[in-house]
């Protein structure tokens, strides 16, 4: 033990423990049993003292603070030194018994606790690292259900909102989430609602994982809960959802009837650029730029990229009130822009007798519709922020706004003439700066 044992061996009595301090200049001090091998009383600068077990165990040093002094007794401390000596001349490391005492004690205190409250204790550990939506998917799957008063209902009028998916799973102790259960929830939800249950389980298996490497519930948390469950969900079905060029005229005369000129807006530019819907609902005024006529899109594959504003878009934005830094700002959302335009855009779809349609159904109908005029693909997807696919258009074509610009009015054109919209002529200023070259 070397160095530590500067002090000479004294039999520990009441007295010789509180008068024993800690030289001046020292960060500590030690003292050794004369009665007990490998007994030790430690005692620090700002004089707190520990009883401490240290010896020599695989060839190094072994030490292992027992207590403090307030709450051990001298004849406790000795036997619990004495056992200690005990493990390590039987090849046994204290360090690892106290571990597994220590986890079993965890283990116990967290057994009941209620797997929704761990979730969110994961939600305020992980929420820094995620995106908006992505939180929201969070929460909503596991939302209590209710009665719940409908906008614009009549006094006493309400409808019944279901709990969210993943509560079924989450309302018992963590200790309880096994394959049965959660193959048993699999089986029984798919069948209604195959998407939400593919997501459910997804965000459920990250979940598990995180509880399997936190040190207070490793030792609760089944780790294989959601382990090869994907094979019993059923094939997923591509989406196909696309506006058609003959009911585009259809489409926009009843997203123009829709009561919030923000979300009529909002829709109608999702369609004629493509864009993601939460990269457009998160778009702010300082991004767009009405002198150069571009916008700037936080774009999830390149970080943001510049696009065009064609003439009917730009028109759009210019309508819009300035309400707070977004451009498709809602009063009522936390986040201050718009978060939920299904339900109007639902509406539109319902009361022009479309098929169902979703918002991202909108952005693939963009590079459908784009295919009328011939435009290439890789303009496409550079303006729709797609990922590009062939080496030439990773590392050697750099197209400039201007060129997006004029293949992008070509296809607003298009699919205009078919809505049978006019589109606007470009801005009285800029016609003014075109007339003076």
């Amino acid at each position: 033990m070397g160095n530590t044992k500067e002090v000479s061996k004294v039999s520990f009595t009441a007295p010789k423990i509180a008068t024993f301090t800690c030289p001046t200049g020292k960060s500590q001090a030690f003292l050794w049993d004369a009665k007990t091998p490998a007994l030790g009383l430690r005692v620090t600068s700002s004089n707190a003292k520990s009883y401490i077990f240290e010896t020599w165990f695989n060839g190094k040093s072994l030490r292992m603070t027992i207590g403090d002094v307030s709450t051990w007794s001298i004849s406790k401390a000795q036997q619990e030194a004495r056992r200690l000596k005990v493990l390590t001349d039987q090849g046994i490391d204290p360090r690892e018994e106290r571990a597994q005492i220590n986890a079993q004690t965890i283990a116990r205190q967290v057994k009941g606790v209620s797997a929704l409250a761990v979730w969110d204790e994961y939600l305020n550990d992980r929420k820094a690292k995620w995106g908006e939506r992505h939180l929201a998917d969070h929460q909503e799957m596991v939302r209590q259900g209710g009665a719940v008063i409908t906008r614009g209902a009549k006094a006493g009028q309400s409808k019944i909102k279901k709990d969210g998916i993943l509560r079924v799973v989450l309302n018992r102790p963590l200790g309880e989430i096994n394959r049965e259960v959660v193959g048993a929830w699999i089986k029984k939800e798919s069948s209604d609602r195959p998407a939400r249950v593919r997501l459910g389980l997804a965000l459920l298996k990250a979940f598990i994982a995180w509880a399997g490497e936190h040190p207070k519930y490793k030792n609760v948390v089944d780790v294989r809960a959601c382990e090869r469950l994907t094979r019993e969900l059923p094939a997923m079905q591509l989406k196909d959802d696309c506006l058609e060029k003959s009911q585009l005229g259809i489409w926009f005369q009843e997203v123009n009837k829709l009561g919030s000129p923000v979300i009529k807006s909002y829709l109608q530019i999702l369609l004629l650029t493509g864009a993601r819907r939460n990269e457009l609902a998160t778009m702010k005024w300082a991004d767009v730029d009405f002198q150069w006529h571009t916008a700037i899109i936080r774009d999830k594959v390149e970080g943001t990229r510049k696009i065009p504003l064609t003439p009917y878009v730009e028109l759009l934005l210019n309508q819009l009130p300035r309400v707070n830094q977004y451009v498709f700002n809602s009063p009522t959302a936390k986040s201050k822009h718009i978060t939920e335009p299904r339900i109007a855009h639902n509406q539109a779809l319902d009361a022009g007798g479309l098929p169902t349609l979703t918002l991202h159904g909108l952005r693939r109908s963009f590079v459908t519709l784009a295919e009328w005029v011939e435009c290439p693909a890789g303009i496409t997807a550079q303006i729709m922020g797609q990922k590009p696919s062939a080496i030439a258009e990773k590392h050697y074509i750099k197209r400039p706004v201007d060129l997006l610009r004029q293949w992008h009015t070509k296809i607003e054109k298009f699919i205009l003439d078919e809505a049978g919209i006019p589109q606007p002529r470009e801005n009285a200023k800029r016609l003014r700066v075109v007339s003076k070259k």
